[in-house]
């Protein structure tokens, strides 16, 4: 029941997670089919990242009371709704309004699903089974963004549209017909927020991932430019790299789970510079086809466990209140990549698109300094 419990998630948040990062792969074609710049399109990314922090914990506190079952299900119709709306859309305004609906009931999703992932197992096992809901968000990474990438390869951008609603349709059909009901947490008091809120450790945990997640984005965020323009890839070899990024990243999901379950202070020290590192290597071997290759992988395998590293520092912050605590991080999360996607938007009108990796790597340094002053805070 519980591995049921945990895939069944897991698809849900692979139909969310196509829909919300399957534009990575696209943005080359949506600026081009509505006349904006590349810094523009971006705004499809962020925009819908702004919206899901804004919403964040207010939506999850508004709709507590409501059965878990039924919340989960509606927020997968909204998605459904949006893809629909966004294949219609007559104009760029349109389209940005149709992928900014679902960002309001995204963070509902989340906190639901990894609260409830954290829950029905041990407490030692959590970061493991929060592992397997993110895998759904890996898997996302590995089929739905690069399928997305080659329906406009092939077709056109609508046929991209055309998969997020299908997937998300998919992912409400399997939700109705085999997750079992969910039990609402017993209620916790606003005060008892409130308190949490007042938590020093959490905020610092929470500038933590947001520098994380945004060093993350801001060079992700702009893959499929950057392997077009640097590398002069064609849209079927740009498909298949984030294919291999999203194979990597499977594996790079479950090291980082079963890192996490040994010591999370460490995994996260190695993380970062490795990823830094990662970046590094792209910069120098990003107009080389083969050397490229392997570099995503690698580049893949480290990337993906960013999001589940940042997703247990912050969650450690305040264990007693685990839906409220993942609406904030996914609030965080989400108001990283667009922190993410706009300081890469600047770097590539600044110093052009094959600079980019050292935002990420300017991030990762500030992503260092927190950690250097959560020491010092733990010491005073």
């Amino acid at each position: 029941m519980q591995k049921r419990t945990l895939y069944i998630l897991a698809v849900g948040i692979f139909g969310i997670g196509t829909t919300e990062f399957g534009v990575i792969g696209i943005l080359p074609q949506l600026a081009s089919a509505f006349h904006v710049s590349i810094q523009q399109a971006g705004w499809l990314l962020s925009g819908f990242a702004l919206a899901v922090a804004v919403s964040g914990p207010f939506m999850m506190l508004f709709l507590s009371a409501f059965n878990r079952k039924n919340l989960l299900a509606f927020v997968l119709g909204v998605f459904t709704l949006s893809n629909l709306l966004s294949i219609v859309s007559p104009n760029f305004g349109f389209l940005l309004a149709a992928r900014i609906l679902p960002g309001f009931f995204h963070p509902v999703y989340w906190s639901i699903a990894l609260s409830t992932a954290a829950n029905i197992v041990a407490e030692k096992e959590a970061p493991k089974a929060v592992g397997v809901v993110f895998g759904g968000f890996t898997i996302a990474s590995i089929i739905g963004v690069p399928m997305a990438t080659l329906m406009a390869d092939v077709f056109n951008w609508k046929a991209s549209f055309m998969l997020y609603g299908f997937i998300n349709l998919v992912s409400l059909a399997g939700l109705l017909l085999f997750l079992p009901d969910i039990p609402i947490p017993v209620k916790k008091d606003t005060v008892s927020h409130a308190g949490i809120l007042k938590k020093k450790i959490l905020w610092l945990n929470l500038l933590l991932a947001c520098f994380i997640i945004a060093a993350m984005y801001a060079t992700y965020g702009y893959m499929a430019d950057y392997l077009g323009k640097v590398n002069r890839m064609n849209g079927k070899q740009i498909s298949i790299l984030l294919f291999v990024f999203g194979i990597a990243g499977v594996l790079g999901n479950y090291l980082a789970g079963k890192f996490l379950s040994k010591n999370r202070t460490v995994t996260t020290l190695l993380f970062i510079p490795a990823l830094a590192a990662a970046h590094i290597l792209l910069y120098f071997l990003g107009a080389q086809l083969l050397p490229i290759a392997l570099m995503v992988a690698v580049w893949g395998l480290i990337h993906t466990g960013g999001f589940l590293i940042s997703n247990i520092t912050v969650t450690s912050s305040a264990p007693e209140a685990p839906e409220f605590i993942n609406s904030i991080f996914t609030s965080c999360g989400n108001i990283a990549v667009t922190m993410g996607t706009c300081v890469g938007g600047y770097w590539i009108v600044k110093f052009g698109i094959h600079q980019i990796v050292w935002s990420s790597v300017l991030l990762l340094v500030l992503a260092l300094v927190m950690i250097l002053v959560k020491e010092i805070q733990a010491k005073v």
